[in-house]
Order: C-alpha cells, then sequence, then structure tokens
C-alpha cells in the first residue's frame, strides 16, 4: 500500500467563527486562525486543518448557506487572508482542507435569483423544481431534515423548489452538465490557492431519485410515533444517496487527481450511513478517500461497544481503503460533557492510536464543555427555530487563556465562553503536566514517533478483562498495544512493555507482566 500524506496526519477542525479573533469584533476570522498556526503545528503537534465554512453567505446556516463558492465573506477577511494563511501553514508543514457544500446553496446565490426569476431562465434546471401535486400541496411527501416540507412554493414562478435542509440553502441540480462543471470549477479555484484537500458537507444528499418518488413511511411502531421526528418516521430511500451519486464523487476524484501531480490531494465526506452502504463511497479507490466514520460519536460506553464499532468498519472497508474516527465536530454535543471528563481523556488517546485518521474538533483537545445557551442567547439559526435542537453549545470560542474573552477576542464574544475554575484553557494547562492538553500533546508526539501508530495494521487483543478493550498496531520491527479500561473499577491486564503514555501519571513504567488500569484508564505500551 502507497501512503501518503493523509494517511498518517491528525487533523484539526476549525471553526472559524470561534478560534480566534484579529480584529476586535467578537467574531474570529482567518487572520486569527493564522496567528495560531504555530500553536497547531508546535505546541500541539497536528498535521493538517479542516476549516468550517468561510465563504460568502447570509449565515442563515452559518456559513453552510454558501452565496459565492469562491469568494470569502468580509466577516473573515479576505481572499488574501486565506492566501497568506495557506502560505504559513505550509511554511509550518500543516496541510490545508476546506469545507466543500455540494448539496445546496444559498438562496441568495446569483445562480438562485437567476434560477427563480423566470421558468425560461437559463438556470433554472440549476435547481430542482417541480410543479405542484394535483391538489396544489407538495409535489411528494420529502422532509427536510431541519423539520417541515422539503418543499418551498415560489409565488412569482408557481412552482416549489426542493431544499433538503433550510428553506434558504435550496438544491443543486447535479444532473444538469452546466450546474456540475461550474461546481467542479470551484474545486478547481480552491485547488490552484493551494489548499490540499476538502471535505464535503452532507454530500450523499446531492443525487436524489431521478423519478422524485415520495418516501416510503415507516410502519406505525407498536408506541406510536412519539420518539420520532417527522423527518424519521420515513424510510428515506428516494431524497439522498441515489446510485448515481457514485458518478458524482468519481468526477470530484478526477478533478483532485489532476492537481494531485504537484502534490496528493484528499477529500472525506460527511455521511451519516453505517456498514456496506457506507464503504461504497470509497468506491474502487476512485471516489472518495475517506467517508467520515461516526460510529465513535455515540454509543454505551462498553468496551464491547468500541471493539465492536472498530472491528466492524475493519471488517467492510475495501481492499486498500483507510479507516478515519471522529469523536466532535460542529454539530454533536461536545465530548467532554458527553461522555465525561475522564471518558474523554481515554476517548482520546483512542482516537489517537487506532487505525486510520484521526479528527480533533477544536478545544477538545482541552476537555472544552457543551455550553448551556439560554433560547433568548441562541444564534443558532437551527435553534432558533427548533427549541432544543440548536448547535451553539458545542461551537463556544476556543479559550486561549482565562479571563473576559477567554483570549479570544478584546470584545464581547458572539458566543460567551465556558470556563468556570479557569482550567479549560490553553494557557493554564500548559502549565499542568497532568492536563488534557499536554496528553494529547504526549499522544500526538508517541504517534508521530511511531510507524505502527502511524500506519500499522490493526489486531484486537483476546483474552482480556471484559471492561478492558485492547489492540496492537504492527507494522515492521514494531509493536505496539493500547489497553483501555471502560469499566468504573480498577483491574489488571496480562500485559508487557513499556509505557509510553497514560491517560494519568501514576501509569508508568514497564508492565512486567500485568499493567494495573484504575477505571477509565488507558495506556500505550511498546511491546
Amino acid at each position: 500500500m502507497q501512503y501518503e500524506w493523509w494517511h498518517e496526519a491528525v487533523i484539526y477542525q476549525i471553526y472559524p467563527r470561534s478560534f480566534m479573533d484579529s480584529n476586535g469584533d467578537g467574531i474570529g476570522d482567518l487572520a486569527g486562525i493564522t496567528s495560531k498556526l504555530d500553536y497547531l503545528a508546535g505546541t500541539l503537534g497536528v498535521d493538517a486543518i479542516w476549516i468550517s465554512p468561510f465563504y460568502k453567505s447570509p449565515m442563515a446556516d452559518f456559513g453552510y448557506d454558501v452565496a459565492d463558492y469562491v469568494d470569502v465573506d468580509p466577516m473573515f477577511g479576505t481572499l488574501e487572508d486565506f492566501d497568506a494563511l495557506v502560505t504559513q501553514a505550509h511554511d509550518l508543514g500543516l496541510r490545508v482542507i476546506v469545507d466543500w457544500v455540494p448539496n445546496h446553496s444559498s438562496s441568495m446565490h446569483p445562480w438562485f435569483v437567476e434560477s427563480r426569476s423566470s421558468r425560461d431562465n437559463p438556470k433554472r434546471d440549476w435547481y430542482v423544481w417541480k410543479d405542484p401535486a394535483p391538489d396544489g400541496s407538495e409535489p411528494n411527501n420529502w422532509i427536510s431534515v431541519f423539520s417541515g416540507p422539503a418543499w418551498t412554493l415560489d409565488e412569482h414562478t408557481g412552482q416549489y423548489y426542493l431544499h433538503s435542509f433550510l428553506s434558504e440553502q435550496p438544491d443543486l441540480n447535479w444532473r444538469n452538465p452546466a450546474l456540475a462543471e461550474a461546481m467542479l470549477d470551484t474545486l478547481r479555484f480552491w485547488l490552484r490557492r493551494g489548499v490540499d484537500g476538502f471535505r464535503l458537507d452532507a454530500c450523499h444528499f446531492a443525487m436524489k431519485d431521478p423519478l422524485y418518488r415520495s418516501n416510503p413511511v415507516l410502519e406505525r411502531p407498536e408506541h406510536g410515533y412519539k420518539d420520532l421526528g417527522e423527518y424519521d418516521r420515513l424510510i428515506h430511500l428516494y431524497d439522498r444517496g441515489h446510485p448515481d451519486i457514485h458518478g458524482l464523487f468519481r468526477d470530484v476524484r478526477a478533478v483532485l487527481d489532476d492537481f494531485s501531480e504537484e502534490r496528493p490531494r484528499f477529500s472525506v465526506g460527511e455521511i451519516h450511513l453505517e456498514g456496506e452502504e457506507w464503504a461504497s463511497y470509497y468506491g474502487e479507490g476512485d471516489e472518495l478517500h475517506m467517508p467520515y466514520h461516526f460510529g465513535m460519536l455515540n454509543g454505551d460506553w462498553t468496551a464491547a461497544w468500541a471493539r465492536g464499532v472498530v472491528d466492524t468498519q475493519e471488517a467492510v472497508l475495501p481492499a486498500g481503503a483507510w479507516p478515519n474516527y471522529v469523536l466532535g465536530n460542529h454539530d454533536e454535543i461536545r465530548i467532554a460533557t458527553r461522555y465525561g471528563a475522564r471518558r474523554a481523556r481515554m476517548a482520546t488517546l483512542m482516537l489517537l492510536t487506532l487505525r486510520g485518521t484521526p479528527t480533533l474538533y477544536y478545544g477538545d483537545e482541552l476537555g472544552m464543555v457543551q455550553a448551556d445557551i439560554p433560547s433568548d442567547r441562541q444564534q443558532d439559526p437551527w435553534g432558533r427555530r427548533q427549541p432544543g435542537l440548536g448547535r451553539d453549545g458545542c461551537r463556544t470560542p476556543m479559550q486561549w487563556a482565562a479571563g473576559p474573552g477567554g483570549g479570544f477576542t478584546t470584545a464581547c464574544p458572539w458566543l460567551g465562553t465556558v470556563d468556570p475554575d479557569r482550567v479549560l484553557n490553553v494557557e493554564a494547562q500548559l502549565a499542568d503536566p497532568g492536563s488534557m492538553l499536554n496528553l494529547t500533546r504526549r499522544l500526538l508526539e508517541v504517534r508521530k514517533g511511531s510507524r505502527a501508530l502511524r500506519i500499522g495494521r490493526y489486531e484486537a487483543i483476546e483474552g482480556l478483562p471484559e471492561t478492558v478493550f485492547g489492540y496492537r498496531r504492527r507494522v515492521e520491527g514494531e509493536s505496539v498495544s493500547v489497553y483501555l479500561n471502560f469499566g468504573d473499577h480498577p483491574v489488571d491486564v496480562p500485559a508487557e512493555g513499556q509505557v509510553l503514555v497514560a491517560t494519568r501519571s501514576g501509569i508508568r513504567g514497564r508492565a512486567g507482566g500485568a499493567l494495573a488500569l484504575g477505571a477509565l484508564d488507558g495506556a500505550v505500551l511498546s511491546s
């Protein structure tokens, strides 16, 4: 197998609105990211950054409603700021991955403004328009992910347009060759500016059933639908993931391959599927380099659960495909809140030692917690429309130091920081040898120095206590073992080798036949 940079990399996701404010307006920006690249490349030690959308946008979905795919929103800076970021990142050995939104644009995008102007506009077919049903209702029963019908009637032209998400996010029609080429050109624009890859947002939605048939409805559960939202009451057979999507991904891969003669370029897709259907998005090595795997985001937090997630992914991977893992992102509850601070330490050890490419969400290296944002202070447009579903809690500003603004801004931050004990910040944790940040730094250092951890094969270790998930990473000439105690009580694990890194400082030295793990502890051993 030929290994490229992304096989061995640790990716760090940056939510630009919340990472660092360079101009004192309370909102993070590109220049702010540039000012912290030394932290990312040197202090922390990651290999690549993924920057969530910074494109021109009316911010109906905080940038995932793109009004211009080839420009920077003034809120975040300029194209020159972006170029400076890429140049400095590359000088420091960091790769740059940017978000790309193929399923929909903003309703304010000039393409859609033209498309909705008349039925005979040349760009009409760049989006999905359908006549009403005979009774005047929506063309089919499709539901938006954000609730309500996936269709909005345009009074001016008398047709409905499709939006899988917000009504301000009309779906693009990838079956139109002109639209498809225009979108691929946006990839070329950023590749020419030096980006190393793309994270594709909600990308398996981009191709639907060409007949636009209604989705089947779930048979009524025994206890009714009370625990299901309206979206989950449908079997999503026709409104996403039509087999033609694989042709779209092959076209994207061809663009990336064209630019890979200079250096390898990379793609990773947001695809919330499982098993062989999920694995099909690798294609035959000619589609996505990786579809994101979200199996670690939620579970019952047992050794059997964790091993099941890993073994299942390993089993369904096509030949030559590379796995990946995610613990958090801009849509999910912070891991330190979801599983607890002790589990977050062990989970980070697991994330950075499994076979595959891990993605760290900004602030998770500090154990940042989910903020409880009062309803009257919600910023997330979805949260304001659907109380209780807002995503502000995982998007609060990065905490660089204690005090007002958390070192993120000199102004009032767009969302408040959450650091009640003044220890969930970079400054405090760098000074504490036992901090979450220093554990993460040590894990990244060990990983960087170990070929077994970067590219070695995965082998589950049998015969361990019920609460322990153990595995070896092997490559010619090197073997590393990892032991994770998911239980609430200490346990002795049969193991030998030198402890390279552990979740707490009390686990050190050489295990001479037995390794003593406390509750929710983990350790990495050379063997």
